[in-house]
């Protein structure tokens, strides 16, 4: 991929609009920047506030947070398609990051705020809608492959720079440049990033905005159960994200704990993958998308990802992390081939829809993902407790031939996963769903009528023949 070619996605020429790809590339990188300075400290405020079985406490926390976010994508999404995208933009960061400051007021209201976070913690949905509202369609693997590399990118320096932090001066200058980072993300999404959706796709007004039904999250699951792509696409993004969440939340402490890295080795492990993932999403994904096309790039990126999580599974020496690693990186591939996947199958006036569907389910996983690790590793007797490795005893079963069982899970569950992918088609269409609603007097009427001139797809269907209507059709029919 030319440079040059980037450079035009994330600096459109003033004719096509304010909105810039660049916009979203701050916003993730400052959130997750912000995140990642905790990496440390994390670790320690869960051990200090869950001494017993903090591994398992700390997937209930994340459980908690995770189906919230599931429960509210739907609804986040389809609202942004129709009020716009910064109001929303700005919401998520705000309550995605507001907990920062309580790790070291509050330790417990901390982790309650990080519970109830997950209700907004949607930023990448309305980011990739944000996305797909500036670019071509050509072009939009490979910004979303920009955005998902920033998320990296975010990830090679910030874990370093909070453990040098946290080691020098404490854990308190760390999260106190964790809140200062976090406040100038709000304050740039808030001054600087501009509206992406167009004036004539929004609702004028707040009347008649959705339907509970639209917003309801397993209404939604019915539906796509109806649809065999839509379903195969889902279970794809379920299987394959499922112990890419559960790996997220135990890996650095069980490169610490089991295979005994250092602070220092895991920092430069993370910035090694960050840097290498960065390469695969950005020079990588395009000429993927480009030459073998979106459906054959997730299953490559799903080979990846059954090849790491094997290693890592089987391997019990430092040099077969480093070297799984790499392939990791590579695995980075799967998600933002998928979200080019579905986002080239829905309508412009559809995209915070799908990607909050996505970005739904695999807020399920956020929350599934770290509980099953735990539970498997308390299952297996690998002890995660202990913040330091104990000289002289094993932390786990030493001569097993599997020290890492959920890895190997995880590798089982991406293998149904690259089967299931194998039937999903290329040539599919999000169909407009229908509206058949009666309008209401007056206002809403009004209000109504406009929006159904819009083109709005999210009214809902009254007759059950239009609910079980495909929602996805064969674009060369």
């Amino acid at each position: 991929m030319k440079l040059s070619k980037i450079w035009e996605i994330l600096c459109p020429q003033p004719g096509r609009g304010r909105a810039r790809v660049t916009h979203a590339v701050v916003v993730i990188f400052l959130e997750f920047f912000a995140w990642g300075l905790l990496t440390t400290p994390m670790l320690t405020v869960l051990h200090e506030t869950f001494p017993q079985h903090t591994f398992l406490m700390n997937g209930l926390v994340q459980g908690v947070k995770g189906f919230l976010s599931f429960l509210s994508a739907p609804l986040i999404g389809a609202l942004s398609d129709i009020w716009g995208r910064k109001s929303f933009l700005l919401m998520t960061v705000f309550f995605t990051c507001a907990p920062i400051p309580f790790m070291r007021i509050s330790p417990w209201w901390y982790f309650a705020l990080i519970s109830v976070s997950g209700i907004f913690a949607v930023t990448f949905s309305v980011i990739f809608a944000y996305v797909a509202d500036i670019t071509e369609e050509h072009e939009r693997s490979m910004a979303y492959g920009l955005v998902s590399a920033t998320f990296a990118a975010s990830l090679v320096t910030s874990p370093a720079i909070g453990a040098y932090l946290s080691a020098q001066y404490g854990d308190s200058l760390v999260v106190l440049v964790a809140t200062v980072i976090a406040v100038a993300d709000i304050a740039f999404v808030f001054f600087i990033v501009p509206e992406s959706l167009p004036d004539k796709m929004r609702l004028t007004s707040w009347g008649f905005p959705i339907s509970w039904e639209q917003a309801d999250p397993f209404a939604s699951l019915r539906r796509v159960g109806k649809d065999s792509t839509v379903l195969l696409i889902c279970v794809t993004v379920f299987l394959s994200y499922l112990p890419e969440a559960g790996q997220y939340s135990s890996f650095f402490l069980y490169l610490r704990q089991v295979i005994e890295f250092s602070p220092a080795a895991i920092a430069a492990f993370i910035a090694m993958v960050g840097i290498l993932s960065i390469v695969a999403q950005t020079l990588f994904l395009s000429v993927l998308m480009r030459t073998i096309g979106n459906k054959n790039t997730v299953l490559l990126g799903l080979g990846f990802q059954l090849f790491q999580l094997a290693w890592y599974g089987f391997g019990s020496e430092p040099w077969m992390m480093w070297a799984a690693g790499t392939v990791a990186a590579m695995s980075s591939i799967t998600f933002p081939a998928v979200s080019a996947l579905v986002s080239h199958s829905a309508s412009p006036d559809q995209q915070g829809v799908v990607q909050g569907m996505i970005t739904g389910i695999r807020g399920l996983c956020n929350g599934l993902g770290p509980a099953l690790y735990g539970f498997i590793f308390f299952l297996f007797n690998v002890e995660l407790n202990d913040m330091e490795p104990v000289a002289g005893r094993p932390n786990g079963p030493a001569e097993s031939i599997v020290p890492g069982p959920p890895f190997l899970f995880g590798a089982c569950a991406v293998v149904f996963a690259l089967i299931v992918a194998v039937f999903i088609p290329e040539h599919h269409r999000l169909a407009d769903v229908k509206t058949c609603s009666a309008h209401k007097a007056g206002g809403s009427a009004s209000s109504s009528s406009a929006h159904a001139q819009n083109g709005s797809p999210l009214a809902t269907p009254t007759s059950d023949a239009e609910d079980i209507e495909p929602l996805l059709q064969d674009s060369r029919m």
